[in-house]
């Protein structure tokens, strides 16, 4: 279910709006790691998940274009020349600004600065200042590994692309549920945008509160057993049990008492018939 929602602006960097709300989310929880799509990857999220202390697992689109970086100048790799970056990753500037990053995360960490206002700093006014280049260069090293672990690893192949199979029944829920103008927030204020998405997140809760309870008294019932790979499918994230547009039912054995209604005349008159005339007889 949603823990943690937030208004981002369209123009926002998705990696910042992924940070905060792995760092944020206002829960006990804590986050070891986080299912990202391909847009919501770059070597800076690399870099400030790693300085955060969790990883960054993406599910990248096109891995075979995906070039490794070089841990060293050395071609200790011969065979392995065409995947990799031709410029090494620079170790001593990540020595050198190791107490910036640190500085830079534990603000992330502790709200001092947010992620977006960092980011922003470094790529609207120096990009080539040294913090941001060893942020740069720990991201690379960190998706290098990552890239490396992920075509090896079938499980966690699996492991994300199921993760994010959770994320992709939410979407698809989400429009059930919140039908009005077509999914979209109509609002421009923000204290309104960010009430529709906590009620939103409310009905949300309440459908997955809903389906488990239904799901355990069909389990209580023991008339299935399940396999482990049955219960590995169990979901609450289901909802061909709402009816978003309510339910009108029809009592097709009654008929509605309808009065009978005089007709105009359609010679031209359109006053009462039962008008007296000036003979004082009805026409």
């Amino acid at each position: 279910m949603v823990i943690h929602s937030q208004v981002i602006n369209c123009s926002a960097s998705e990696v910042a709006a992924m940070i905060d709300g792995a760092m944020h989310h206002g829960t006990a929880m804590d986050v070891e790691a986080n299912y990202v799509d391909t847009h919501g990857q770059s070597i800076i999220g690399f870099g400030l998940t790693r300085l955060l202390g969790f990883d960054l697992l993406p599910r990248i689109k096109a891995i075979n274009w995906v070039r490794l970086y070089r841990a060293s100048a050395n071609d200790a790799y011969p065979q392995l020349g065409a995947a990799l970056m031709n410029r090494p990753i620079r170790w001593h500037l990540i020595a050198d600004q190791y107490d910036q990053m640190i500085k830079y995360a534990t603000a992330i960490r502790t709200r001092s600065a947010q992620t977006a206002a960092i980011l922003r700093r470094f790529q609207q006014t120096n990009l080539m200042h040294p913090t941001y280049q060893a942020m740069l260069g720990v991201g690379r090293a960190q998706r290098s590994i990552f890239v490396a672990r992920y075509l090896r690893d079938r499980d966690l192949q699996r492991e994300i692309n199921a993760g994010l199979n959770v994320s992709e029944s939410w979407n698809a829920g989400n429009s059930i549920i919140y039908f009005g103008e077509g999914g979209d927030i109509p609002a421009n204020r923000r204290d309104e945008q960010e009430l529709s998405v906590l009620c939103l997140r409310v009905l949300q809760a309440a459908v997955v509160y809903v389906n488990t309870l239904m799901v355990q008294d069909v389990l209580d019932e023991d008339l299935v057993e399940l396999t482990p790979a049955d219960r590995r499918g169990l979901t609450p994230l289901f909802w061909s049990n709402i009816a978003p547009y309510g339910k009108v039912r029809l009592n097709m054995a009654d008929r509605l008492a309808l009065r009978a209604t005089t007709m105009p005349d359609p010679a031209g008159g359109d006053d009462d018939p039962t008008t007296p005339s000036s003979e004082g007889q009805p026409r």
